[in-house]
This record gives C-alpha cells, sequence and structure tokens, in this order.
C-alpha cells in the first residue's frame, strides 16, 4: 500500500531568497490575460506573422536533411557563427575570428544569463540603465552581484541618460555595466557622443561591459553604434544580439555573443552548463538569414516605422502622452493625461474597458514611483491589427 507523503516542513522557502522577489513574468500575466478576454495584445514583443519564407524553408531543409538535429558544436554550428562573424564585418567593420570570438546561445535572454554568471562573483556592482529588461535584474540576482540603476528620465519628448548620474554611480565594487541600446522600454538610441563617455569611463574606472544591441537592426532615427568598436572597448566588452527581433522568428532562439577569446571562453564555460546546446537546424537558417541582402533590413525598417507611427499617432489621439521611439518596436506612454496614475492597475483593467493589452512600465524600475504613470505598447503587428488597436483605444477619448 502507497501512502501519501506529506511536504517537507521547514521555515525556508523552497525558492532561492535571491529570486522570492521576481515571481510570474508580468509578459506572461498579460499575455495570460490577452487570450482570456480575447484581447489585442500589444503587451509581449513578438511579432505577428513569421520572418521570410525562404529562412522558414532552410529550417525545414535542415531539418529534413539531418542538419542539426543531433547535438551541434557547443560553440555554435561552424555555419552560424562565420555567419555572424561576417554580419560584424559588414555592418561595423568589426573583425571576429568565428572560433574563438562567437558564441551562440539559446537566444538573447541566455546570453545575458551566461554572461552575468560567468563574469560576476558575489556582492559585485553592477550598474544598469532603469527601466531595464526583467531578465537583467533576475540574473544579476542569481549571481548575487548588486544591482545599480541608472535612470533614463524623460525630456522633451524622449528618455535621456545623465552622463553625470552615470559616472557617480561607480564606486569601487563596480564590475559591470550593462546596457541596451536600442532600448527597451523606452525606445532611446544612445548617441555615438554618448557611447563614447561611456566608454571612456568604462576605460578610466577598469569596467567590463555587457551590451544587448538585439534592436540593432531596428532604428528609426540615426544609426546603431556597437560599443566594441569604440576605443579601448575591445577587450572589454560582451556584446549580445539574436534573430528573433530582426528576422521575426523569436521562437527559434538562436542567440549570439561577439567578444574577445578571453571573454568568450569565460561566458562559454558558464554557457555549457545551462541550454549545453540548442536550436541545431534553427542555426543553418539563420545563417542564412544573416546574409540577406540590404534590401531586406532597409524594408524591415520602413514597414516598422509606419507601424510606429500609426500606434503613436493613435495613442496621442486618445489623449496619452507619446514618447515616439528612436528604435525598437515599442512605443512608451504616460496615462496621466487620462487621469490615471498607476499602471498596472490600467493594465489590467484595459482589456475590459477597450480590448487591448499593454506592459506597466513600472515592473522595470527599481523605483516604481519613476515608472508608475508608463505604459508600454508593442507595435511589431499587421498594420490591420494596429488600426483595430488604435480604434478601440479611442474609447478613452470618448
Amino acid at each position: 500500500m502507497t501512502t501519501m507523503s506529506t511536504p517537507v516542513s521547514s521555515d525556508r522557502p523552497f525558492l532561492n531568497r535571491r529570486l522570492a522577489a521576481f515571481g510570474t513574468t508580468i509578459f506572461a500575466e498579460m499575455s495570460a490575460l490577452a487570450t482570456r478576454t480575447g484581447s489585442i495584445n500589444l503587451g509581449q514583443g513578438f511579432p505577428d506573422t513569421d520572418g521570410p519564407a525562404q529562412i522558414a524553408e532552410a529550417a525545414s531543409r535542415a531539418v529534413l536533411t539531418g542538419l542539426g538535429n543531433q547535438y551541434p558544436p557547443g560553440p555554435g554550428v561552424p555555419e552560424l557563427r562565420t555567419a555572424i562573424a561576417a554580419h560584424q564585418q559588414r555592418f561595423y567593420g568589426l573583425a571576429h575570428d568565428p572560433d574563438t570570438e562567437v558564441l551562440v546561445t539559446a537566444g538573447a535572454t541566455e546570453a545575458i544569463a551566461a554572461a552575468l554568471l560567468a563574469l560576476l562573483e558575489p556582492g559585485d556592482e553592477v550598474i544598469a540603465l532603469e527601466p531595464y529588461y526583467d531578465s537583467y535584474a533576475a540574473c544579476i540576482a542569481m549571481a548575487g552581484a548588486v544591482r545599480v540603476p541608472v535612470t533614463l528620465r524623460p525630456h522633451a519628448g524622449a528618455f535621456t541618460l545623465d552622463l553625470d548620474e552615470l559616472r557617480a554611480a561607480v564606486t569601487p565594487r563596480t564590475r559591470l555595466l550593462l546596457l541596451n541600446t536600442p532600448h527597451n522600454p523606452t525606445g532611446t538610441v544612445l548617441t555615438p557622443a554618448e557611447l563614447t563617455a561611456i566608454a571612456e569611463l568604462a576605460v578610466e574606472r577598469d569596467l567590463l561591459v555587457v551590451t544587448d544591441e538585439v534592436y540593432e537592426h531596428l532604428v528609426f532615427e540615426g544609426a546603431h553604434t556597437p560599443l566594441a568598436g569604440l576605443p579601448g572597448m575591445r577587450e572589454r566588452t560582451v556584446t549580445i544580439s539574436s534573430a528573433g527581433k530582426t528576422y521575426s522568428f523569436t521562437g527559434w532562439k538562436v542567440g549570439w555573443i561577439t567578444a574577445s577569446p578571453e571573454l568568450i571562453t569565460a561566458v562559454r564555460s558558464v554557457k555549457q552548463f545551462l541550454t549545453y546546446v540548442s536550436s541545431g537546424p534553427f542555426q543553418y537558417a539563420i545563417a542564412e538569414a544573416l546574409a540577406l541582402p540590404d534590401s531586406y533590413y532597409d524594408t524591415l525598417r520602413a514597414d516598422l516605422a509606419a507601424k510606429r507611427d500609426i500606434l503613436a499617432d493613435g495613442l496621442a489621439a486618445a489623449g496619452f502622452e507619446v514618447f515616439r521611439p528612436q528604435g525598437t518596436y515599442f512605443i512608451t506612454t504616460d496615462i496621466t493625461p487620462l487621469g490615471e496614475k498607476d499602471g498596472l492597475a490600467f493594465c489590467r483593467a484595459l482589456p475590459e474597458r477597450c480590448g487591448v493589452v499593454a506592459i506597466p512600465n513600472q515592473v522595470f524600475y527599481d523605483d516604481k514611483s519613476a515608472g508608475a504613470a508608463q505604459v508600454r505598447w508593442a507595435f511589431c503587428k499587421r498594420t490591420a491589427v494596429l488600426q483595430e488597436a488604435v480604434d478601440r483605444l479611442g474609447r478613452l477619448a470618448r
């Protein structure tokens, strides 16, 4: 006869205390809310159409011909590592050895986790631009490090970085700067002058830098400048990107890191104990995607810029204060003009009011009050979907 065991009795929670504050991500909560209410989901940042058919066909071909169906090499298949190196040379003039300076990961999320776990010791301080993508905080916590936010603040229709505040945040315990440009959720693209100042600070204070550049091809004003290309930065920068945002295959989870051999070795030492390897057939397909002609990237930007303007204009007409993004596929708005002040409550009620789902920015802040009235919207959707969302949001103005 089998008896039911009783739960372990202990005053200590099962969940590691470093992660106790995080719980379920806001993306899971809001996507579930969208499904339950049948609302248009402008919360989680994934396209509602697939990427280029020829790249999907390349993945199918890889599966059917046995490419990547078994464990691929730990650093990534040679074809993809070579394509990543060629991409960095083509767009930025950065030369990387595909054998020693490129590492393929399970999306940018694993790249961030592996980099932070590899490079940080408990007690190290990490400066991160706030608001920040939620996995940053969790990964810093898992490493036992201390998060030090430097806030991008709204000014003249955009979110800006105070370089003096950044410099003041650096202490003898600071080990690493964690940057994201183009920046999610604000859409800010750091300028060459700002990046030069950051590079000079990193060199002066001997800091490592992890830079998340997954939106590198989604820049509408200005251009993306990789930090690793600036003087003194090549040997201290871990550059992260991925295929999901650029090629609209977010479910494939193919990301990568480019860095010096020493940094790649450190990060790979952790990565091998996370997923070990992933996305075998998709790696071959993304190798082909990286070689798409310039016209693909130009069309992608133009399409998203037009969608940005549809949603931004609609949000403004509905009564929001709109911060029109320079990059990414997100728009941040302020709900104060609508007589609202709590973004989380606003987003939870919005599906019933308008049939639309968005994300409250306060979850991306240490100082919740700084982002309490901000809401983020994704415009990586079909034009008809955005137009319907704008029509529904018009109820707020009425």
